[in-house]
């Protein structure tokens, strides 16, 4: 990252060991890495090796900071080779080979640096999230946000820290260090220019313009960047870096005013009297209360903490954010979506590597932050920060991912809508759509939709996930039919079916899955489940009183196919009243073999051998062969009932 992201300063030129150890010092790592780089490959000769190690672990330093985190664990490790006698050698390896995503080799240099130190909060962290981020590439673990290059508002140079300047989301500003930003002389921290402030806005279409610089008197020739606004978007705050002749110069927060498409001058604003503490990346919460940043002033828990300060009443309202939100590590780029729902980066927390982006949610009493690392792809084994959200779960951060150099590059992030669907038919027993039925779906989230099913019979709706819901289907002249449905909790995309079967009201219906033992009217624990949803049907249709019949095939005499049929229909019955079904619901009556069953629609999908309306009687079972023969027999021994009212008062 820039200048205005590593809070320090810039100068040098010879190659000896004190010119680079003096740029290493005032924070000029571009120019610092050139120089040793220079001195470690004058060191040829044997007695060289510890000063080589010397030399290796700080170019590895410079490296690091210039977020080249493949050219850095190669300097690590040759400062390791060489013996150099820190060890927090170990301790940075680690951290640059997460950063490139070489988690084993990561854990294992975290490992060896815990023999050491074994108390160490930040490798403790570093091991753990290189632990979690290996299984979770293992696993292919990701989740559904979609991320992509901002490829307009992204330079050849680093573009980094994108911030709306409005609620109305057409207008966006960010950090740049292009070769178009003002002055002429390079960064020794970075090699770059320095960095700039600018912005893009939105044309008539809705359409992203080409970026330029803002306006005004707001950019210099010295490093202007990462940027916040009051909630008119009247006001700017922004980090700043002044660069001092004779001294190091920390990032300040200064502010500017807006007028139509200009920016005022920047001036510093004062939150104390410290000229060696580093304040930057400012942000603004949405009611315009407080002013959130982040510095290393002392006070905090190490490295650079998040602290916040009341735009109302400054004096004495100075506030660190606390040990839930800020670690040992560094704790930079806050943005506050809502007054309860902060977003960071920090290294502190374990996460995949470098900078990670994180998401705290304060609770409802106000006094805890629960701190979770926003998923992958969001966040990389480089550096991720800086994010701002437009409309919904979409909007726009930065990373240096893919990106050799080190350079940042903003990205855009969404998160798609989950599309959670249940959809089917509502038909007849006879499988012909119902059309118009009613359908409605109630959810324990307390979601209440109704939809009418087309001429076809079909239906959909649009479900949440992890919600339990019942769902009733009727049409008239037709049974309600019930059924009870929970959605996935599982991140994806799902298109749920379930089909509703309604009973007619005018005409007898067959109940399958009935079986009896053979010439017996005892019925079989396999008619357990078409009895249990036969009386769940009755309860949800509690103002109809039915018939149940049971039919024989044309075996055996008339008295005792009629005998067996009756005391089968009774069986069903009084299997129904032990199940809760009201008495004066129910009637029975065997018909033995005097209704032979007419051949439906479904029964002919079945068996296409019968024709749709053929009457199965005796005279013309008797013209089929055997086989065939025993089909109808089979078809008619059935068991159905009929609907005899639909008034039966239930009180």
């Amino acid at each position: 990252m820039a200048i205005v992201v590593a809070m320090s300063l810039p100068a040098c030129k010879s190659a000896k060991l004190s010119e680079a150890d003096a740029q290493l010092a005032r924070g000029e790592f571009n120019d610092a890495s050139k120089t040793y780089r220079k001195i470690y490959n004058r060191l040829t000769k044997r007695e060289d090796r510890p000063l080589r190690g010397e030399v290796a672990y700080k170019l590895a330093t410079c490296y690091r900071r210039l977020n080249q985190a493949s050219r850095a664990s190669a300097a690590y490790q040759n400062a390791i080779r060489y013996e150099y006698p820190d060890s927090m050698a170990f301790y940075w390896l680690g951290r640059s080979l997460q950063m490139e995503g070489k988690y084993p080799q990561a854990a294992t240099a975290y490992r060896t640096f815990l023999e050491w130190q074994p108390d160490n909060l930040l490798a403790k962290e570093g091991l753990k999230g290189a632990l979690k981020a290996d299984a979770d590439k293992k696993n292919k673990k990701t989740s559904r946000y979609v991320v992509k290059n901002a490829k307009l508002f992204n330079s050849r140079r680093a573009d980094f820290a994108p911030m709306f300047l409005d609620k109305s989301l057409d207008q966006i500003y960010f950090t740049s260090t292009n070769e178009k930003s003002k002055g002429d002389n390079k960064s020794e921290i970075t090699g770059m220019k320095k960095s700039d402030i600018w912005f893009s806005k939105k044309n008539e279409r809705g359409e992203w313009e080409r970026p330029e610089p803002a306006g005004g008197e707001l950019n210099s020739e010295m490093d202007e960047g990462i940027v916040s606004f009051s909630p008119d978007g009247q006001t700017m705050y922004l980090t700043m870096a002044r660069r001092s002749e004779t001294s190091n110069t920390s990032v300040e927060i200064f502010t500017s005013k807006r007028s139509d498409a200009t920016w005022s001058a920047p001036v510093k604003f004062e939150i104390i009297p410290d000229t060696l503490s580093a304040m930057g990346h400012p942000a603004v919460s949405p009611d315009g209360k407080f002013l959130y940043f982040s510095s290393d002033m002392p006070g905090g828990f190490g490295g650079k903490d998040i602290w916040r300060i009341n735009l109302n009443e400054r004096a004495g309202s100075l506030e660190n954010m606390g040990p839930q939100i800020n670690t040992p590590g560094d704790e930079m780029f806050p943005y506050m979506r809502t007054d309860s729902l902060m977003y960071f980066s920090s290294d502190g927390h374990p996460g995949l590597g470098g900078l990670d982006i994180f998401k705290a949610r304060l609770n409802t009493t106000g006094d805890f932050w629960s701190v979770e690392a926003m998923p992958a792809p969001v966040n990389s084994s480089a550096d991720d920060f800086g994010i701002t959200f437009g409309a919904g779960e979409s909007g726009y951060f930065s990373s240096n991912r893919g990106d050799g150099r080190g350079y940042d590059h903003i990205f855009s992030f969404e998160l798609p809508e989950l599309k959670i669907t249940i959809s089917g038919w509502v038909v007849d027993k006879d499988d012909e759509p119902v059309p118009n039925a009613v359908i409605r779906i109630v959810g324990d989230d307390g979601s209440n939709q109704k939809a009418i099913g087309k001429d076809d019979g079909s239906f959909k709706f649009n479900l949440e996930r992890g919600v339990k819901y019942v769902m009733l289907a009727g049409a008239p002249g037709y049974l309600n039919v019930k059924q009870e449905f929970e959605s996935d909790s599982e991140e994806a995309d799902a298109d749920y079916a379930v089909d509703f079967v309604l009973a007619a009201i005018n005409k007898p219906q067959v109940v399958e899955n009935i079986f009896y033992d053979f010439d017996k009217a005892t019925l079989r624990p396999e008619s357990k489940e078409a009895l249990d949803e036969m009386a769940r049907m009755l309860a949800d249709n509690p103002n109809v009183t039915i018939e149940m019949s049971s039919h024989t095939d044309r075996h055996g005499s008339d008295r005792y196919n009629e005998s067996l049929s009756d005391r089968r229909a009774k069986s069903v019955v009084d299997y129904l009243i032990a199940a809760g079904v009201d008495p004066k619901r129910l009637t029975w009556k065997g018909y033995g073999e005097s209704r032979p069953k007419k051949v439906t629609k479904r029964i002919n999908k079945e068996f296409p051998q019968f024709e749709e309306g053929t009457e199965l009687t005796e005279d013309y079972i008797l013209t089929l062969d055997p086989e065939q023969q025993d089909i109808a027999d089979q078809i008619n021994r059935r068991t159905e009932f009929e609907v005899t009212s639909t008034n039966y008062d239930v009180w």
